[in-house]
């Protein structure tokens, strides 16, 4: 019983000691990414804006959102910066033609009655 209450706080306080070492590691993430944009880095806000960087100051960041329309936004406002998705988009583009390329059944309008029907 003596025990007991030392337990309790010591679970108590693991997890928040974790906690705060988690949100730390991510926030130093975070700050890194901002000091580290450059001109031309495709970035998405908090707000969920996509942009292209087109000028940095220590404070403000300068982005296209669109061609010849360029916001000011805090540095604390650049949520990521996009990596292009390339890879992936070819990848995709290979199953749709995998799944095209898939032969059309046949069955007669007896059968499509007879499937349906099914319970």
């Amino acid at each position: 019983m003596d025990f007991l209450f030392p337990l309790l706080i010591l679970a108590l306080l693991v997890p928040m000691f974790f906690g705060i070492r988690k949100q730390k590691r991510e926030s130093e993430k975070v700050t890194a990414l901002q000091e580290n944009l450059k001109v031309g880095d495709p970035v998405i806000t908090t707000s969920g804006l996509y942009g292209t960087v087109v000028d940095l100051d220590d404070t403000t960041v300068d982005l296209e959102i669109a061609e010849d329309v360029v916001t000011t936004w805090l540095r604390a406002a650049i949520r990521e910066v996009r990596v292009d998705d390339t890879a992936t988009t070819s990848e995709d583009a290979a199953v749709a033609d995998t799944a095209d390329d898939a032969a059309p059944v046949d069955e007669s309008a007896d059968q499509t009655a007879t499937r349906l029907s099914k319970d």
